[in-house]
């Protein structure tokens, strides 16, 4: 009998430990499409939305996200141009960019969306990567990530109790069988609880892939931007050198695409094909080419913008699917190809390998200097973006390029006048603001970080969730001698990188100085009133800052 008891509980414990990682793995890639669960009951909007930050804090941490001002504004122009027409518009939206090459994307709670650099490399076009936020978007909009956190909960009872049942049949039979049958009565739990994770992924990406189309579409991306990125991500899958893990990208274990789900994307793409043309706005510094949707009503071959003394003369529109690439999507993907290399000097040759095969274009170009301006070579970069600004006169992602490069190749003050007239264009663009600062603070000059501080300080409400931000403002305020501004913005930046705890002592400790005026200490007092919740339960569930508990 005690021998008996003794496999009862070691096999119960096992047990235990299937129904708990089916309900982790649930919880991660599971998106349940149940119409009017409760799952809202499960996590409020607050608790969702400081669970993704967390998130985010913790990626920063480990150095997984790609912090750079102009892909990120790129990116997060993209996401919210979709966000704006999705099926909640009032859903925040948080998207960011991670360094991998792999191809991946994914959503989680609070409306935090990531994509990895490798899947903006694969895409051919925006619309392409329009068309993987599209998707993530609706995973967010119609709350497959929040129920799978309901689901896993209802899920790991079940399955556990029908393990148990079948594990006390088994062992009321005796013998050697009975190990057997409960070992058979686990995996048959296991297939279960796999099972309905696939039932509920397959009905979830169809969902989101409906709910996706349909938003690309609302945005004036192109529809059949979703099938051709399924098509090259499959491709990729097949190109890919490497073992079996490594030939499958990792957009696809969690996104499994098929024959039948790229055919019904194109389905969808040419029914809404049906309703949108293709419009083109120019001004004298660019073109904007997108899909306009014009509801219930057929488009005449005829259709003559004339008539309408309303719309601009430079209007045009053509009927079809095929719309123009848009110039920045070139810029941003080949300096994602740079920054996500292991080094600068690695992206100088993968770019000499690309030339070895065909001209190098204007996008690849930029790319080639922004890298060699990375890899210390100034003067050459500055070169190429000259002849570049040319060509695109009027250019941010050029014109910011230049200025740097110019810096760093000892001409100041003409890379002062070209950073100056920018932000007299832009005065409020945080890439614009983020890289003269950090030109002027390397400089280390007092006046070169007061001048650092005005340039930043108009950004404080807009970008003071960003860590590189507080990082360079805190230079900037360190060099400029304030140092109750630079602590604060270190605090911020430790807060905003996981580092809560660290984060508090920096801000308990700066309390103390005898300097602080009345609106320093309120707004110290705020942050630690806000961070403390924070620390507490980190703490209560034994998580510690390492750095601190070694001090």
């Amino acid at each position: 009998m005690r021998t008996r008891f003794a496999r009862f509980r070691t096999v119960f414990a096992t047990a235990m430990l299937v129904v708990v990682a089916a309900s982790g793995a649930s919880a991660q890639e599971n998106r349940l499409p149940d119409i009017g669960s409760s799952a809202g009951a499960v996590l409020g909007p607050v608790q969702q939305a400081e669970y993704g930050r967390m998130m985010l804090a913790q990626l920063r941490h480990y150095g997984y996200v790609l912090e750079d001002p102009l892909s990120e504004a790129w990116l997060q122009s993209t996401g919210n141009r979709l966000a704006a027409v999705s099926d909640d518009p009032e859903q925040r939206f948080t998207f960011f960019m991670m360094k991998d090459r792999s191809i991946n994307a994914f959503a989680t709670l609070g409306g935090y969306i990531g994509m990895n650099a490798g899947l903006v490399l694969a895409a051919e076009s925006e619309d392409e990567v329009a068309a993987v936020l599209g998707h993530e978007i609706a995973h967010v909009t119609q709350a497959h990530v929040l129920r799978s956190v309901e689901r896993a909960q209802r899920d790991s009872i079940p399955i556990l109790l029908a393990m148990l049942g079948a594990i006390a049949v088994a062992q009321s039979a005796g013998g050697n069988s009975s190990d057997d049958a409960a070992m058979a009565a686990i995996a048959s739990a296991q297939g279960l609880a796999a099972q309905r994770q696939i039932n509920y992924t397959r009905s979830n990406e169809s969902e989101a892939d409906r709910i996706g189309i349909r938003t690309l579409a609302r945005g004036g991306y192109e529809p059949i931007a979703m099938a051709s990125m399924f098509e090259r991500m499959q491709a990729a899958s097949r190109t890919n050198q490497g073992g079996e893990r490594e030939r499958l990208p990792d957009y696809l274990k969690t996104h499994p695409v098929t024959t039948t789900r790229i055919s019904e994307a194109k389905d969808r793409a040419q029914r809404l094909g049906a309703t949108t043309v293709t419009g083109s706005v120019s001004t004298p510094d660019a073109t904007r080419t997108e899909r306009v949707r014009i509801d219930g009503v057929a488009v005449p071959d005829s259709l003559r913008l004339s008539d309408n003394p309303l719309l601009p003369s430079t209007l045009s529109l053509a009927g079809g699917l095929q719309g123009g690439d848009r110039q920045e999507f070139g810029w941003a993907r080949e300096r994602l190809r740079v920054l996500s290399a292991n080094t600068p000097d690695a992206a100088v040759r993968e770019y000499e390998q690309i030339a070895r095969a065909r001209p190098l274009d204007d996008a690849q170009l930029y790319g080639l200097s922004v890298a060699q301006l990375r890899a210390g070579r100034g003067e050459q970069a500055a070169l190429g973006l000259a002849g570049l600004l040319e060509r695109h006169p009027g250019d941010l992602w050029i014109g910011l390029a230049l200025a740097e490069a110019e810096a760093h190749a000892g001409r100041a003050d003409a890379a002062d006048r070209r950073f100056e007239d920018l932000l007299a264009r832009m005065p409020r663009n945080p890439a614009v603001a983020l890289t003269y600062a950090d030109i002027l603070v390397a400089r280390d000059t007092p006046e070169a970080g007061r001048r650092a501080q005005a340039v930043l300080r108009p950004l404080l409400n807009a970008s003071g969730d960003d860590p590189a931000f507080q990082r360079t403002f805190a230079r900037a305020s360190e060099i400029a001698g304030d140092p109750v501004r630079a602590g604060e913005s270190w605090a911020e930046a430790a807060f905003l990188s996981g580092r809560e705890e660290q984060a508090l002592v920096q801000l308990t400790t700066l309390r103390k100085r005898d300097d602080l005026d009345y609106y320093a200490r309120a707004r110290i007092d705020a942050r630690i009133a806000r961070i403390t919740p924070v620390v507490l339960e980190l703490r209560r569930q034994g998580l510690r800052d390492p750095d601190l508990r070694r001090n």
